[in-house]
């Protein structure tokens, strides 16, 4: 039997890609093809890809040319595949002539004719509208996104609004090619989608008005601080046909998405403890410790450590309490205890209160590690009792990061997705009932 084996991205499968599958299905009796992860992809440069890696995946097997799919992850994995399934050919598209053939030592490689007048970037371009953005709140956040947003095709960053004009001109001075504008309603004019980066307490508010004006909402984290209100704007998100998503920067980071996907397969057994922990030492001048702002380490930090707690073991946990230690009404320092049914998992947060920030979860055949900061996950480690089993994974991490999140944000807004599997709805909504238990003080102590 002649194996096979050819590898794409295969984003916004086209009638090239299906013609380069059944040549290569007839090079052989067998083709194994290797779609790229979203996570190489992206290690590569590549963040216009439309599609993600399961979406891929499925159109891919929906040609019926692949006996095979496997997921390509990795710089120099054609080689170990090569060896791995004993291939013969390797085959792919002519427009990589001769990058390929140092495989020529492992297998015989072959070059495609390409289908002329057809390509992904083509198809691309002809498919996306610009999205135009608006940036509400002109602060530190802020000024991170115009740079980020130049790396994502799709999007232009068009217009911004502050209530403190002074922060606004500034912003649009830094940023010549963004128009400040008088008033919100003058901003979702001009705009299709708005990036919210103003204080926590104006989220609620600036969300709704924008989503009934029909623009889609990327809204920084914590998206609202109650339930109700996170379920409530969710639906409305819906309702009137627009994406409304919560921009944590860790949910849509690569490598925190890959060990994610890997504690789900088993690799380190059940989970039965989650132990995560962010910290920071700021000026208590700030509006991080003004009450009236919704200062505080909870509200905050809270969002991150609870995301890997609420991405593995769900929002159906059975009961938290809450510590915290105070001054002037803000908490400095909140530790957080959530019972599952077969499993504890707990988190730490300080804006006055310094800690470890690392993550660590616990499994029945190993542990999971990852050092501070953590949120900012470029590598990680799984070890077990054998300590020869032990494995490490090193990722790159571009930027401050909200290109990942941005990415996602406008791949949703294209492809009208309503929600991202990076961070689902009903855990954006979890988070906000944890914002608000805390704000309640139920199961609260102050220590």
């Amino acid at each position: 039997m002649t194996k096979v084996i050819t590898y794409g991205t295969y984003d916004l499968l086209h009638q090239g890609h299906i013609n380069l599958l059944r040549r290569a299905k007839e090079l052989g009796d067998y083709l194994i093809v290797g779609v790229t992860s979203d996570s190489f992809d992206r290690g590569r440069g590549k963040l216009n890809v439309r599609n993600n890696v399961l979406e891929r995946v499925e159109a891919v097997k929906a040609t019926g040319y692949a006996d095979e799919i496997i997921i390509e992850d990795y710089i120099g994995q054609k080689i170990d595949d090569i060896q791995k399934y004993n291939v013969d050919i390797f085959a792919i598209g002519s427009d990589w002539e001769g990058q390929f053939d140092y495989l020529n030592e492992f297998a015989k490689v072959v070059y495609l004719p390409r289908t002329e007048g057809v390509s992904s970037t083509m198809l691309r371009a002809e498919t996306t509208n610009n999205v135009k953005v608006g940036i509400v709140g002109c602060g530190r956040v802020a000024h991170r996104f115009p740079g980020e947003a130049n790396v994502v095709s799709g999007l232009s960053v068009t217009a911004c609004y502050d209530l403190d004009a002074t922060a606004m001109n500034s912003f649009a001075d830094t940023f010549n090619t963004v128009k400040p504008c008088p008033t919100y309603e003058a901003l979702l004019n001009e705009v299709d989608a708005v990036y919210i980066a103003a204080p926590h307490l104006a989220h609620y508010s600036c969300i709704k008005t924008a989503l009934n004006a029909r623009k889609h909402v990327l809204c920084e984290t914590p998206m609202v601080l109650k339930g109700a209100e996170a379920k409530e704007l969710f639906e409305l998100a819906e309702q009137n046909d627009v994406v409304l998503m919560e921009a944590n920067k860790t949910a849509h980071c690569p490598a925190f998405n890959h060990l994610m996907v890997m504690i789900k397969s088993g690799i380190i057994g059940e989970v039965v403890d989650i132990e995560a922990s962010l910290s920071q030492l700021l000026d208590k001048s700030g509006r991080e410790f003004d009450v009236n702002q919704a200062g505080g380490a909870l509200f905050e930090q809270g969002s991150y450590p609870l995301l890997p707690i609420i991405r593995l073991m769900g929002c159906d946990y059975k009961n938290l309490n809450l510590y915290s230690r105070m001054e002037n009404n803000v908490d400095i320092y909140t530790k957080g205890v959530l019972c599952y049914d077969k499993a504890v998992c707990s988190f730490k947060v300080g804006l006055g209160v310094k800690t470890e920030g690392n993550l660590v979860i616990s499994g029945t055949k190993g542990y999971a590690y990852v050092p501070a900061p953590w949120w900012l996950t470029d590598y990680f480690e799984l070890r077990y009792e054998d300590q020869n089993k032990n494995q490490k994974f090193f990722y790159k991490w571009d930027g401050p990061g909200l290109r990942y999140e941005i990415q996602e944000f406008i791949s949703c807004v294209v492809n009208k997705r309503f929600s991202t599997a990076r961070l689902r709805r009903r855990e954006s909504i979890c988070m906000a009932e944890i914002m608000q238990q805390f704000m309640e003080r139920k199961n609260f102590m102050e220590i």
